[in-house]
Formats: structure tokens, C-alpha cells, sequence
């Protein structure tokens, strides 16, 4: 069988990464939070705007972000930094993560200070723990324990004619292996949700993947908007892109041939074996912060236009059809597959560059965004603020 080299975690998952990871509990300890990374090195803080006047499911769902987030097995420690009066609770958060058996610490500002007393405090937590995660080793995984996220972002022509099908041989390839793969964007499959239908592994399944897309536009039409003012952007009609279903379609091309075997909300734990699909906005932030709270290893994310963007505790690996965009953006491009539209390659040969791709992240290997330190983190809210 064939493996990776990984850290294997208390509770048995694995990790490709051993990130040290700096939680703010609400956007008041953002500055905090930030000053610590900016102090101690191989640190990675996840700053967000919300933790306080939330209520309900939107106050559930920041929960579940960060504390999915902290639980991803990519993730060796964490560091909660509260405010001391806000919604979130941080005891409680601490608790979700310290299921997992890893390195956790927690304190607020309130209690201890202010800003600089926490700074200190926080960076002192910082290095020790840092310290102590790099003792750790790396052992043989296989590969039926990785889970790869499937997105698609600044989607052109390019990228339902190459990126996207040749992303779903790769996805097929570690499907083989035993792996687990998750594609996301309830809103990039509208018009097309019917041919995911017909690959759910039951009626169950398939019923609970109608039910989403129904959801999601009957939310849509509740705000009295006209979803197709905004899908496809603007980028993607520049792009060649002229409807929704067509953008769809491409965009289902991504997750392979395998059958759905189930479907999970927005940071949901995800399976590791076998094609999941998980409810999210097409946003690429917030999806692939979702996807990473949910316990992805990596993001593999195709792009005909080009992004920057990366994601804070999983490797985003950028792959593109469109060779005028790689060229233009080589900084940020990790697979060009650009040649199946000259037919010098083959889709078996272009899933298997990015296969490939997928086998070196896993085994230590820095994508381009870790390389730039694009840390991108958001979450997806459902509702008003008090």
C-alpha cells in the first residue's frame, strides 16, 4: 500500500502539517492574537470579524468553526485567546478541541491585563508549545487515511474543458487508494444537482442533496435576490462563461466518477472513504474554511483567471488549464494542464500530474500559497448581527 510521511495524533488521526494554531474567540482578541504570530515564528492566527452578538445557529456555527478548525488533524496545538465577555464560550471551545488529545492552552485578556500582559503571556505559551511540537516525528501513512478537499474559484472556459476534469481523475486515483474526497459550492451545482443525484450511493442521499440546493434558493429568493446576478460573476462571463448550468457542469467534473456516499452541512466532520459532498457557498474563503474545519488534509483548487489564495491550516494546491493566466501567475500556480487543450496530454496523464502533486504536498512539500503565507480564514454566517 502506498503511504506518506505524517504525524500520527493522539486520537489516531494523521496530519500532514504540524501547525501551531492561534484561535481568537471573537474579534476583539484579533490584535492579540496577531502580535503572538508576529512574534513566534511557525505560528499560523486565524482572525475573524464575529464571537459576539450572535445567537442561535449563527452563534453555533462560529463555534463549529473554530473548534473544527482546531481539531484538524493538520493542526499539532492551539492557543485560544479571549476577550473574556463575548458569546463564545472558550472554555468550552478548549474542550471540543481537547477531545482530539492534542496541546491546548486558553486565556483571556480581560483577566489577565490587557493587550500587552497577553502578548507576553501568549507569546511565552507560544514558544514553549512550539518547542515541543517540533520534537515530533513523522511516521508511514497510508493513503487511505488522507482527505483532499475539491474546489473552484475564477473559473473561466478553461476550467470546465481541463482543470476540472482532470481534477476528477486525480480525485478518482486517491479514491482508489481508500482516501476520502469532498466537493463543495451548493451553489456551483444549481442546474446541475440532478446528475450528482443520480450518483448518491441511495435515495436517502440523493433526497438530502436535493434538499440543500432547495434550501439554498428558497433562502435566495427570501431576500428577494436574483441568485443568477451573481453566478456567474463577472470574471466568469469575461471568462467565457455564459450560464449557471454551464458553470455547473464543469464544475461537478472536479470531484471524479466515484458514487456520493453521503452528504454534510458547512464544517461538518467529514468521513475519510470515499465522495462526500458538503453544503457551502461558492465563496472560496469561506468554503475553504469549511471544508478544512470539516478535516481535510489538503484543498485542491482549480482557477482559469487566477487567485492568490491559500487557507490556514490546509495546503491549497492551484491548478489551471489556462497557460496565458500560468504564465502571467506562475507565483501562485502549483499544476498547469494546460496542454489537453493543444491534445499534447492526455486527461490520464494531466489527473495524474496533479495525483502526483497531491502524493508530494502530502509528504511535506509547501504549496505556493504556504510559500506566500496566504493564510486566508473565514466563516460563513446565517444570520444578523445584534
Amino acid at each position: 500500500m502506498n503511504t506518506f510521511q505524517g504525524y500520527r495524533r493522539p486520537n489516531g488521526e494523521v496530519g500532514i502539517r504540524n501547525h501551531l494554531l492561534l484561535i481568537p474567540t471573537v474579534i476583539c482578541a484579533n490584535q492579540v492574537v496577531n502580535r503572538i504570530s508576529q512574534l513566534v515564528g511557525d505560528t499560523v492566527a486565524i482572525p475573524h470579524q464575529h464571537g459576539c452578538s450572535q445567537i442561535g445557529a449563527d452563534k453555533d456555527r462560529t463555534f463549529d468553526v473554530l473548534a473544527g478548525t482546531g481539531k484538524n488533524p493538520n493542526v499539532g496545538g492551539v492557543i485560544i485567546i479571549s476577550l473574556g465577555c463575548e458569546v463564545i464560550d472558550p472554555t468550552a471551545l478548549a474542550e471540543a478541541i481537547r477531545v482530539t488529545g492534542k496541546k491546548i492552552e486558553v486565556f483571556d485578556i480581560q483577566s489577565i491585563g490587557g493587550s500587552v500582559k497577553a502578548i507576553q503571556h501568549g507569546a511565552e505559551l507560544a514558544r514553549k508549545m512550539r518547542a515541543e511540537l517540533d520534537q515530533e516525528q513523522k511516521v508511514a501513512i497510508p493513503f487511505n487515511e488522507l482527505k483532499v478537499g475539491v474546489k473552484c474559484g475564477g473559473s473561466d472556459a478553461t476550467s470546465g474543458l481541463a482543470s476540472n476534469p482532470a481534477l476528477g481523475v486525480a480525485a478518482d486515483s486517491l479514491i482508489a487508494e481508500g482516501g476520502g474526497i469532498v466537493i463543495s459550492e451548493t451553489t456551483e451545482i444549481i442546474g446541475a444537482e440532478h446528475v450528482l443525484a443520480e450518483r448518491c450511493r441511495t435515495p436517502e442521499v440523493s433526497d438530502k442533496l436535493y434538499y440543500i440546493v432547495d434550501r439554498f434558493e428558497k433562502e435566495v429568493e427570501r431576500m428577494g435576490a436574483d441568485m443568477r446576478g451573481g453566478n456567474p460573476s463577472p470574471g466568469n462571463i469575461a471568462g467565457g462563461l455564459t450560464t449557471i448550468e454551464e458553470k455547473s457542469l464543469g464544475c461537478i467534473s472536479k470531484c471524479g466518477t466515484a458514487p456520493i456516499e453521503g452528504i454534510v452541512e458547512y464544517a461538518e466532520f467529514i468521513p475519510a472513504n470515499g465522495l462526500y459532498f458538503m453544503d457551502s457557498p461558492g465563496n472560496d474563503i469561506e468554503c475553504v474554511s469549511g471544508m478544512a474545519a470539516g478535516g481535510v488534509h489538503i484543498v485542491c483548487f482549480t482557477t482559469g483567471r487566477g487567485t492568490p489564495t491559500g487557507a490556514a491550516v490546509v495546503p491549497v494546491i492551484k491548478i489551471t488549464g489556462n497557460k496565458k493566466m500560468y504564465e502571467r501567475m506562475t507565483d501562485n500556480m502549483d499544476v498547469d494542464v494546460s496542454e489537453l487543450l493543444d491534445g499534447t496530454l492526455s486527461m490520464e496523464a494531466a489527473g495524474e500530474r496533479i495525483w502526483q502533486e497531491i502524493q508530494e504536498v502530502s509528504n511535506g512539500k509547501q504549496t505556493k500559497a504556504e510559500i506566500l503565507g496566504h493564510n486566508e480564514f473565514s466563516i460563513n454566517r446565517i444570520g444578523p448581527s445584534l
